[in-house]
């Protein structure tokens, strides 16, 4: 039994061996650039200050694909059809992907959403990381962030690049710089496992539309996820939505003016955009908890605009619109709930915008809206008939 036990083992530790021997030898078009890597080492010091130590190209970009598409086949991410890959990233990117392209990649800049500059940017583990990027891989039909091989595979399993990279520390000598190579970053490993699960859980959700992935992301990749909503509008996931809300919510009177930011936008055509099914997780989160707290911060950002604390970012027809959308997720719960015991206020958002213009500019207000056919909003009629019940005394129920 021991012998057959020993035999076993000896033949999992044979076919580990042999593919990782395979992962260097077969995908061997990544080990210049790996050798690159290791020898220039990861970051640097010079009198106190950061000394970068590696300047990116496209063949950094280029390595990790083959690395990057064996980690998701090996996790179970099939490649979706080039057509529904390219569907896909316009939805989410506003990007069209053009199949006659020579172009391999597609640069996505959270911090400049209309360029289509090809830039190399790395992101930081910062929530403050500016500009934030990733990229497109048209032809692997995935997306992934630009990182370093060591950070993606594990070069330490062969021994020769182990030894390389020791020789390249033995051997480089820069005055008043300390390099930081590879093998001395302790929690690499840690890294390396949470890059691949990042990688597989962003193509399993957008790509395979797997949802499981949906909590993992807001667990872990809360970045990207505030990102996709606040510069692209994606607002289809009800748990990226109930997770931007709650951590705005932390600080509601300071975070108004933020809130804004995913509520509405301009797309590159400079036209307004809404991001309504946000606003209906507003809805959802209120009638869970029942806690006006919870959807007190649509009014603050409401007071904003009708005050004039936006006319720079918008037209005054477009905070009409804005203003519509927040009252028709508001103003109904008002209607229904403002007797609860609970601080309200004594307006709708909509009652608050009609005293503070006046009645004049109040009419064109509501002939602006029955123009739209009230934006296809179900609750925008019934609440402009509401606010008008209301008087010097508060609310008319």
């Amino acid at each position: 039994m021991i012998k057959k036990i020993i035999i076993s083992l000896t033949i999992l530790i044979l076919n580990d061996l042999y593919s990782q021997n395979l992962a260097f030898n077969k995908e061997s078009s990544f080990l210049p650039v790996l050798k690159s890597q290791l020898s220039s080492g990861v970051s640097g010091e010079k009198n106190e200050t950061d000394y970068p130590t590696y300047k990116f190209t496209l063949k950094d970009l280029e390595a990790t694909e083959s690395i990057i598409s064996k980690e998701l086949e090996d996790n179970g991410y099939k490649k979706p059809a080039q057509e529904e890959f390219i569907n896909k990233i316009n939805a989410v990117f506003k990007r069209i992907i053009d199949p006659k392209s020579e172009s391999k990649y597609l640069h996505i800049n959270f911090d400049n959403k209309c360029s289509k500059d090809f830039k190399l940017f790395k992101n930081s583990n910062s929530i403050d990381a500016d500009p934030y990027s990733t990229y497109v891989f048209k032809k692997g039909l995935f997306i992934s962030d630009l990182y370093s091989i060591p950070e993606l595979l594990d070069y330490t399993k062969n021994s020769e690049l182990s030894e390389y990279e020791k020789n390249a520390q033995n051997n480089n000598h820069i005055p008043d710089v300390k390099i930081y190579y590879w093998k001395d970053v302790t929690d690499l490993k840690e890294i390396r496992k949470q890059n691949i699960k990042t990688i597989v859980a962003r193509n399993m959700y957008l790509f395979n539309n797997n949802k499981s992935y949906a909590t993992w992301l807001v667990q872990n990749d809360q970045i990207f996820i505030k990102n996709l909503i606040k510069f692209f509008g994606y607002d289809k996931e009800p748990k990226f939505n109930e997770y931007v809300i709650n951590n705005l919510n932390s600080n509601s009177l300071n975070n108004a003016k933020e809130l804004l930011n995913y509520i509405a936008s301009k797309d590159c055509g400079g036209k307004l955009k809404l991001r309504n099914s946000f606003l209906n997780s507003y809805e959802s989160i209120y009638n869970s908890s029942k806690n006006v707290n919870d959807i007190l911060i649509l009014k603050y950002v409401s007071s904003k605009i009708i005050n004039g604390e936006t006319k720079n970012s918008f037209s005054n027809k477009e905070d009409m619109r804005i203003l519509a959308s927040l009252a028709n997720t508001y103003d109904p719960l008002f209607k229904k709930y403002h007797h609860d015991g609970q601080n309200w206020g004594e307006v709708t958002i909509l009652a608050d915008y009609r005293d503070f213009i006046g009645q004049e500019e109040w009419n064109k207000v509501k002939n602006e809206y029955r123009t739209n056919n009230y934006y296809n909003l179900p609750n925008l009629k019934s609440m402009i008939e509401y606010a008008d019940l209301f008087d010097s005394v508060g609310a008319p129920d």
